[in-house]
């Protein structure tokens, strides 16, 4: 069997170089992890700052100091829960919500430019395969967090 390890990590460098250098728009100083949180806060519906930091495996202290260079570059807000004043929802200011679409128009870009290289057939076979891997990977995490 080929070394899939490898490839997992040749594919995410790749990905990897190619979101970040999606992050250089007009000198806006967006790293790759600010990319991130960015599309996952606008992804959902006012979620919480725990939900966003579960999603991306980053510890609450480290997310909250990202969330805090966010705030002050001016692309998310913070909101306080009204019914507990423990918990914060985010969401992106205008300025946030342009920069991120700015960065999706450019990743998918690039992403389509990846993928016009394939035929029809292979498109369709990555996209699937795609799939199938992100849900047994997602089915492995949640059993291993039930556990």
């Amino acid at each position: 069997m080929e070394d899939v390890r490898s490839l997992f990590h040749v594919l995410n460098r790749r990905y990897n170089n190619l979101e970040k250098d999606c992050c250089r728009i007009e000198g806006s100083g967006i790293s790759l992890v600010h990319s991130h949180i960015l599309y996952e806060i606008d992804k959902q519906n006012a979620p919480s700052m725990q939900q966003i930091a579960d999603l991306l495996g980053i510890d609450i202290t480290t997310f909250s100091r990202q969330i805090q260079t966010l705030i002050k570059m001016g692309l998310v807000m913070k909101s306080a829960n009204p019914a507990d004043k423990r918990y914060y929802f985010l969401s992106l200011t205008e300025k946030g919500k342009r920069t991120a679409d700015d960065i999706a128009i450019i990743v998918n870009s690039n992403l389509d430019e990846i993928f016009s290289q394939m035929n029809e057939f292979e498109r369709d076979t990555v996209v699937h395969s795609l799939k199938i891997l992100t849900r047994s990977m997602g089915q492995l995490r949640s059993s291993k967090v039930s556990r």
